[in-house]
């Protein structure tokens, strides 16, 4: 029988129609991560879904000190008091982030902007008590400080890792269906993961073709030009029409999922591939840098289909992934050497769903699922 969450808080803002909630999946030593995310259309349901992945993901993170957990906010990341909701959200939370939750950044909300409400309201990075009393953790939270404003690439490693965590995956995946040199890509969503995520693909020699922003579906089958994209992104992952060349053709953003490619990748929001549009899809291959981009409904659709699924908890744990490494002393703080370890860590368990789905004929998310199932969930710290 599957797990059920652990906890889940519901949270209502006095001075706002925001509306919160905190679900704790699973404690591992008294301890949870996850991150929150900020949207209007957030609801109970899926932060309760974000959460249960987030217990997955950090299985297949190979972790032995940390659950999942996912907050979520409904409200307009873009409006004028954001962070003031956020803040209000995470002063009603303290009590559990003093207890061994420890909330990140995900969409609408920046990880720098949790850590300084962190410290604003006196919680500093959570942790357990026992993580408090072990010098050698100070000493890896005051690392994983100057990792996250290191650059690798021209980004920023929280800002990269996923994405390219994400590309390592695709590559993975791609080369065991045996698929053609200069595979053709689409990514929906051009956020820090979409475009490092896009960076690394072009540097591996994949040819993306598109990308879909908020605006349009910019498209040009020979190509785009990522570097240039990239440069020039404007803020909250926006396209910057001055760099668009004339080649390029701008297509309605809702038809990113349905050209003829050989790979999609959604990096953006949730349930954007879902039972009305799966049947469109044309790639064989969908990789979920996005965290739960894929219904229930549309994975029937896609198994029925015969398209494979790089499930987003072995494909995006990068950002888990860079915490554990550098807060426990795995990995030094060393932008490459953390690169290297989340490469290894994604290849091999990407190789091990896609060997045994080819082996056996199962659906992809199938085998991951029962490859990555959480621990049951011990207790908050006390």
């Amino acid at each position: 029988m599957a797990n059920k969450p652990y906890i889940v808080v519901e949270w209502n803002d006095t001075e706002s129609d925001a509306k919160g909630w905190l679900c704790m999946y699973n404690f591992v030593n008294h301890y949870c991560g996850g991150g929150t995310r900020m949207h209007p259309t957030v609801t109970k349901e899926e932060v309760i879904r974000l959460a249960t992945a987030m217990g997955y993901k950090y299985k297949a993170c190979e972790s032995e000190t940390t659950g999942g957990c996912k907050a979520g906010i409904a409200y307009d990341y873009k409006a004028p008091d954001a962070l003031d909701v956020l803040e209000r959200f995470m002063v009603a939370m303290a009590p559990y982030l003093n207890a061994g939750v420890s909330i990140g950044g995900d969409l609408g909300v920046d990880y720098g902007d949790v850590l300084r409400i962190l410290d604003d309201i006196g919680v500093g990075l959570p942790q357990t008590k026992a993580m408090k009393a072990d010098p050698k953790i100070e000493q890896g939270i005051k690392n994983h400080d100057e990792v996250c404003d290191m650059t690798y690439d021209g980004f920023k490693m929280y800002d990269m890792i996923t994405g390219y965590g994400v590309a390592f995956a695709t590559d993975e995946a791609w080369k065991i269906k045996e698929g053609r040199e200069g595979a053709t890509v689409i990514i929906q969503g051009f956020g820090c993961v979409g475009a490092s995520l896009a960076t690394c693909l072009d540097k591996m020699g994949y040819k993306v073709v598109g990308i879909a922003d908020v605006n349009q579906l910019l498209y040009c089958p020979d190509g785009l030009n990522i570097p240039k994209l990239v440069e020039t992104r404007l803020p909250k992952g926006e396209l910057n029409p001055e760099a668009f060349e004339d080649n390029y053709q701008k297509l309605p953003n809702s038809q990113w999922l349905e050209m003829d490619v050989d790979i999609i990748i959604p990096a953006a929001l949730e349930d954007v591939i879902n039972k009305d549009n799966a049947d469109k899809v044309k790639a064989s291959l969908v990789v979920e840098a996005a965290n739960i981009p894929t219904t229930p409904e549309a994975d029937e659709i896609l198994r029925e289909k015969g398209i494979d699924v790089a499930v987003d908890f072995v494909s995006n744990l990068g950002g888990i992934r860079i915490y554990e490494v550098v807060i426990f002393g795995i990995c030094d703080k060393v932008p490459q050497e953390i690169v290297d370890d989340t490469e290894r860590l994604i290849r091999k368990n990407t190789r091990l769903v896609f060997e045994k789905a080819k082996e056996t004929g199962r659906f992809t998310r199938d085998i991951a699922k029962e490859i990555f199932t959480p621990d049951k969930s011990d207790t908050p710290d006390n």
